[in-house]
């Protein structure tokens, strides 16, 4: 009989040459347990979708509750269902007023791809400014937007009129214009290493999209939902987007997104054509349902409060002589190491070690640190230890 791993290698679709292999047979909170009783931390919370923990039990209850009354009824958008009127309400009283119309998707590519559509859309117009280094998702529409070739190469051709800028570089913004139906951008760039805008430059991109009619969306996928200390990122700024994306963290461990935006922006679907935008199983009860739980855990139950004295204490105990930088915003940091080798290395030993940490799409030679919200002071210093003899490694 074959094992789970070789069945793993030949009948699931592999996306790296080099796959961890490691077997995980069960996960709560901070922590994921291997067959054989291994013990792991989860220091990129499932790559920023656990904020709250593995199977936080306010989750499986609703889980559970839901399940008891209705699965898949039918596509999104025909029928009431209280798991989504619930979710869509609760999540706008947290947002601005013009942040008041949820479509519910399954993914963050998805929340992509259903914006740049109605951005087209309400504005009349087919041209887009992203950034370099971006990530948005990996569906066509997604990936045309990420600035990086060699991700995009193999697929082309990709959709045309997109256009690239330098991420926190306010000179560039002059190529936002008349003809630009919206900028798309990261309110923190991830997969670029962590890299936290200035606000005058976020300033600066809401105040050139106002004079342009340029729709500003904001993808929020990674550090929506509490990762920065705010609910969403783009608060820090002072400034409100046209369009936000959400997903990852939204669904408390189910799949789940939604792109948001005002009531006259989100009409562009309902006519011209009817069902201009569809989907079976976006805003699936279930998935709402444990959204719901997620939402009300983080917002009610001060984790948001903790953020950033966890992360100033991932600071103080990140000290060593080979770590170049540690940047980033709330529990979302990068360490910088001098080269992917060593971060190879160290990923490795924490992982052998029971930490979870891992590397950056676009920027390999530092080391992602996004952990639960939940995670406690003595377990940032315990992770912090293993992390600098993984460095020493």
């Amino acid at each position: 009989m074959l094992s789970n791993r070789q069945l793993f290698l030949l009948n699931t679709a592999q996306t790296s040459t080099t796959p961890r292999l490691i077997e995980i047979e069960r996960a709560e909170g901070l922590y994921l347990y291997g067959p054989n009783g291994k013990k792991y931390m989860d220091l990129v919370s499932g790559f920023a979708v656990s904020n709250i923990g593995h199977r936080h039990p306010k989750v499986l209850e609703a889980i559970k509750a839901q399940t008891e009354k209705y699965l898949h009824i039918t596509v999104y958008g025909e029928f009431i269902q209280a798991p989504q009127v619930l979710l869509a309400t609760e999540l706008v009283s947290f947002l601005p007023k013009n942040l008041n119309n949820v479509y519910f998707v399954n993914s963050g590519t998805e929340a992509t791809e259903g914006a740049m559509k109605i951005a087209k859309k309400f504005t009349g117009r087919t041209n887009f400014i992203a950034a370099k280094k971006a990530y948005h998702g990996s569906t066509q529409g997604a990936l045309s937007l990420m600035g990086d070739e060699k991700f995009k190469i193999p697929f082309a051709p990709l959709l045309p009129n997109i256009h690239y800028v330098d991420y926190n570089d306010v000179n560039q913004l002059s190529t936002v214009d008349q003809n630009t139906a919206a900028i798309v951008l990261e309110s923190v760039q991830g997969e670029a290493g962590i890299r936290v805008p200035d606000i005058k430059y976020m300033q600066a991109v809401r105040k050139r999209c106002d004079e342009t009619g340029t729709l500003l969306i904001l993808d929020e996928i990674q550090t929506g939902l509490g990762r920065t200390g705010k609910l969403f990122a783009f608060e820090h700024y002072g400034i409100v987007p046209d369009i936000l994306l959400t997903a990852k963290a939204l669904g408390g461990g189910m799949p789940l997104g939604a792109f948001i935006a005002s009531q006259e922006i989100m009409a562009v679907v309902k006519e011209n054509p009817i069902l201009g935008h569809i989907t079976t199983f976006g805003g699936h009860p279930v998935s709402c349902a444990a959204a719901l739980a997620s939402l009300r855990v983080i917002t009610t139950d001060g984790l948001m409060d903790t953020v950033e004295e966890k992360h100033q204490l991932f600071l103080q105990h990140l000290q060593h002589p080979e770590i170049k930088e540690v940047r980033g915003i709330g529990l979302m940091m990068a360490i910088e190491l001098d080269s992917f080798e060593r971060v190879e290395r160290a990923s490795k030993y924490c992982a052998t070690n029971g930490v979870m940490i891992d590397w950056f799409l676009h920027h390999e030679t530092a080391l992602r640190l996004a952990p639960p919200l939940t995670i406690t002071n003595e377990e940032i210093i315990a992770a912090c230890n293993i992390i600098k003899a993984g460095i020493n490694n």
